[in-house]
């Protein structure tokens, strides 16, 4: 496949965790990669490993200047755009609810919620000014969204709000830009083994072997089993699927009863 006929797939929060799961995958399936972080030289570091001819970006994305101007320099440098992920994320306090600040709150949402909002918005331009194939859609974007946002989860305020949001803003989206060939779905991981939620863990505020036994598939998630999800939702496999939220959770959200689900 030449060259500026390969996909370009831009993924925020790129260098780490999921969002770098997520880029080898896409890369590994011949899409070029433009991988965003806050941190440049993570990003750059990430897009060497991946080889030639992939992107590294610096981005904060609760910056409207920033957003526009990463997309802008995706179609510039890569000549397109096919797939976007809204993967960029920030950890949370999970502190009591008395405790939080109003600025951590805002912050969460700026990161996860605005950020989601703003990506989308650029990316869909760029996608709408390029003339899709016969048969084929203009692009697809895919939400990280979380059981955080489908269920309650105590002192996580901030977060599960601003996850709720990303699922209700890829419904309006997919409604809004079908018809023009965009298809817009997210993905609510369970909790996924990486290095933030092992921090978490370190700092004694989760406990992953309590949420290994809960989950009826009895572990965590690996970052990669996230990173497939979203190669399917973005895929020709996929053609007829929009405005969804895919939990990936082992079945977290399946699971009903008290305790520990059963071996």
């Amino acid at each position: 496949m030449a060259e500026q006929n390969r996909p370009v797939t831009l993924v925020t929060g790129g260098a780490d965790g999921i969002g770098w799961a997520i880029a080898r995958r896409f890369a590994a399936g011949g899409h070029r990669l433009a991988i965003a972080d806050l941190r440049r030289d993570a990003a750059e570091a990430r897009a060497r490993e991946l080889g030639e001819g992939h992107l590294a970006l610096a981005c904060d994305v609760a910056e409207e200047a920033q957003v526009t101007a990463m997309v802008a320099a995706v179609v510039q440098r890569l000549g397109r755009l096919d797939v976007l992920v809204n993967n960029a994320g920030i950890a949370d306090s999970i502190q009591p609810t008395l405790e939080q600040s109003g600025a951590h709150f805002a912050r969460q949402l700026d990161i996860h919620l605005k950020g989601s909002f703003l990506c989308a918005r650029e990316a869909a331009q760029a996608m709408l000014a390029r003339e899709p194939g016969e048969g084929e859609g203009r692009g697809a974007i895919i939400g990280l969204a979380s059981i955080a946002g489908l269920t309650g989860l105590p002192r996580r305020n901030g977060y599960g709000a601003a996850k709720a949001g990303i699922i209700a803003l890829t419904r309006s989206l997919a409604a809004e830009w079908g018809r023009r060939g965009i298809r817009v779905n997210a993905i609510a991981p369970g909790y996924v083994r990486t290095p933030l939620v092992e921090a978490l863990e370190r700092e004694g505020k989760i406990d992953t072997g309590a949420i290994a036994r809960r989950a009826p598939l009895g572990r965590l998630a690996r970052p990669e089993e996230i990173a497939e999800a979203a190669w399917f939702l973005a895929s020709p496999a996929a053609s007829y699927v929009t405005g969804i939220t895919l939990p990936v959770d082992g079945g977290w959200m399946a699971y009903g009863a008290a305790g520990e689900a059963p071996d």
